[in-house]
């Protein structure tokens, strides 16, 4: 599908100072953006040799990961509909992109504002500047949290945290997922996420079926979640 103009309605959706930016600046930051469809499966920045822009998310779902070096998966945060995605565009901060992929779980819309006129403006205005600062602030909030649950918090937990995170996000006890599409977002072998599955229904927490998983106790995975 060819892409589609984008309105200064559907961007201001996405930035709350929108206003208070000068009508040049708000004209080139609509003229500059493309609106597109995405499909499920496809990756949409890859790495660090990628700094294509800003990702506004009008529907659908994102996932933002990073790959260990040897070629495990495990996912940063969701981009869900409202979202704005700036790892994508990381490269305007210090023009050394950060090495983090972002790819579609959910087929949506996307507003791709590029890098280099987002720069340009940011640079000429504080309101922007500091708009972006701050939202850039708040995603390695969650990148420090990440971490923090990497080494701090066990495997067990991790995973009912996971379980319970996707139920509200698809507002369903059952989850239509793989056990290696789970060990890809957190970063570890589909054999352990496996095992972990069998426990948390020895425990009567969830029931594991065919490609899908229902949640029996959601309070219960929230407690062992912590």
């Amino acid at each position: 599908m060819p892409n589609m103009s984008v309105t200064a309605d559907e961007l201001r959706r996405f930035f709350p100072v929108w206003d208070h930016l000068a009508k040049t600046e708000q004209e080139e930051l609509v003229n500059a953006s493309i609106k597109r469809t995405v499909k499920d499966g496809k990756v949409l920045h890859e790495g660090a040799d990628e700094c294509e822009g800003l990702f506004c998310v009008l529907s659908g779902q994102l996932r933002a990961y990073v790959l260990s070096s040897e070629g495990k998966e495990i996912t940063i945060y969701r981009l869900l509909e409202g979202d704005l995605c700036l790892f994508s565009a990381s490269c305007i901060f210090s023009g050394s992109p950060l090495d983090i992929s972002v790819a579609v779980e959910k087929e949506g819309c996307l507003i791709t504002i590029p890098s280099i006129v987002y720069k340009k403006i940011m640079n000429e205005s504080s309101v922007l500047s500091n708009f972006t600062n701050q939202r850039m602030a708040e995603r390695f909030y969650d990148v420090m949290w990440l971490l923090e649950q990497i080494l701090w918090k066990s495997l067990d937990r991790r995973l009912a945290s996971f379980l319970f995170e996707e139920s509200r996000i698809d507002h369903s006890d059952t989850l239509t997922i793989t056990h290696e599409k789970i060990a890809d977002h957190l970063g570890t072998a589909r054999e352990v996420i496996t095992r972990m599955l069998k426990y948390l229904q020895s425990e009567n927490l969830i029931k594991i079926s065919r490609s899908k998983i229902t949640i029996l106790d959601a309070e219960g995975l929230k407690k062992l979640a912590g």
